[in-house]
């Protein structure tokens, strides 16, 4: 028998795999291989200079020895025997990459994106880790439904860290159970892009999960305030004639937010923050002493409203694209700590919904693979490095460290080629992206993670 055979049978008998596709099974068998391979293989990383912000080796250029998964060695020069050696020009290292809230298809939306591809596209553009919003169907809810996607995504080299719904099926009417999916191992609770109308229910959550220190969401967006705009408020929405959706209702929402949060003395995120007004609010929280951390998407880093003068519906988003005065605060939140985080803001879209009059066409667009190119146009390698690693530590999660003895979490990448991107490139399914045509400037040459590794052709 085949080996794909085999690994199709193992699939379609495992409740683990329930949900995976026959065309999934490729990777699958390609990860079997390489991990069987990869328990007796020895990996070097030749002349790597490693990117490690606050830490004694940050840009220092050693020799790095990976044996079976562990960091073994580091040194100036290593010769050992039987080694697989990544080498290039101008070879980087750092730990690998984190994005905390990444968006795929399964279950429920597959033909956007199954787990399994999009695990491989994170893998490829650099990220060990990534936390999976609950925006599915079914949502992600209950203590099984995490259990399902921890089990999946133990097979890939990424992490799959999925945060669970904060209310049930998502309606903001009644709390989840919060403690079962804790105890399953959900990274945060939030209802993704919905914000908790009824700040009593948000005041108990921020209270009950003290319990077991949990991690609460809530969205910065007042749903009375959007009034159903599209895009941000202002002198582009005016002269296009497009319903905008203002500042206040961001800032409203994020000031509430912060007043619960200072009341329980519980631990808050704020996802995807767009305005000024909000940095400014969790700046004066954070030196208040309360327990908040923040994100900020790609596209908010790298786009203003001056993008959607063509009506092109890949720059749609939600929140919307702000100014370019609300841009720069967001750069300079990001640079001084005040946002701890950066997503890519990964969401794959039927082509259908996208490929619309940019007032219906959904919001959102795929992220992963222009992300460090994206970011590293715009900031200092080590900046951007530090942007893609520090926000594990908001949730708790192991934070990797490049050290002998360690398991082996890293991405290699080389900070100055440049390409333009092309659809060609893309290894998504869905092929929403508002960065086609862009520069990015640098680029992956492999991850590993323990005992699994990537390495991208070219």
């Amino acid at each position: 028998m085949t080996l794909r055979y085999l690994a199709w049978e193992f699939l379609k008998n495992s409740k683990h795999f329930r949900s995976l596709h026959y065309t999934d099974v490729s990777y699958f068998c390609l990860v079997v291989r390489h991990k069987a391979a990869f328990r007796n293989m020895k990996i070097l990383l030749r002349n790597a200079i490693i990117v490690a912000p606050n830490q004694d080796l940050h840009f220092k250029q050693k020799d790095i020895l990976v044996e079976n998964g562990i960091i073994t060695k580091i040194d100036t020069q290593i010769d050992p025997k039987n080694v697989q050696c990544i080498q290039a020009e101008n070879l980087h290292v750092s730990v690998g990459w984190f994005d905390p809230h990444v968006s795929f298809g399964e279950p429920g939306f597959e033909e956007r994106e199954t787990l399994a591809n999009g695990l491989l596209v994170a893998a490829k553009s650099g990220f060990t880790a990534l936390g999976i919003n609950p925006n599915t169907d079914p949502v992600i809810d209950s203590h099984s439904d995490i259990s399902h996607l921890y089990k999946i995504g133990a097979t890939f080299l990424t992490n799959v860290h999925p945060i669970g719904c904060l209310t049930s099926e998502a309606k903001g009417a009644k709390m989840a159970s919060l403690y079962d999916m804790h105890l399953a191992g959900a990274m945060a609770f939030g209802d993704y892009k919905s914000a908790i109308h009824n700040a009593n229910l948000l005041k108990i959550a921020l209270e009950y999960a003290q319990s077991f220190d949990g991690v609460i969401m809530s969205h910065p967006s007042n749903s009375d305030l959007e009034q159903h705009g599209v895009v941000h408020e202002g002198i582009a929405s005016t002269r296009l004639g497009l319903k905008g959706m203002p500042r206040i209702a961001e800032s409203v929402q994020v000031a509430r937010d912060l007043e619960l949060l200072k009341y329980t003395e519980g631990r808050l995120h704020i996802p995807f923050i767009s305005t000024k007004e909000s940095v400014h609010l969790i700046q004066k929280a954070k030196a208040e002493g309360l327990r908040v951390s923040c994100s900020v998407g790609l596209p908010h880093l790298f786009f203003d409203d001056r993008k959607i003068e063509n009506f092109e519906a890949q720059y749609k988003f939600f929140p919307p694209l702000r100014t370019p005065e609300d841009q720069s605060a967001l750069r300079e939140g990001l640079l001084n700590g005040t946002i701890d985080m950066v997503s890519a803001m990964h969401e794959p879209i039927n082509i259908e919904y996208k490929e619309l009059e940019f007032e219906y066409a959904a919001a959102g667009s795929i992220g992963l693979e222009a992300c460090f190119g994206i970011l590293n146009s715009v900031f200092p390698i080590e900046k951007t490095i530090a942007f893609l690693t520090r926000g594990r530590r908001c949730f708790g999660l192991e934070v990797p460290q490049i050290k002998e003895g360690a398991p082996a979490n890293l991405c290699c990448f080389d900070p100055d080629t440049h390409t333009t991107l092309t659809k060609e490139q893309l290894t998504s399914t869905s092929k929403n992206c508002a960065y086609l045509g862009e520069s990015l400037t640098g680029r992956v040459l492999a991850t590993i993670n323990s005992d699994k590794m990537q390495l991208n052709n070219g």
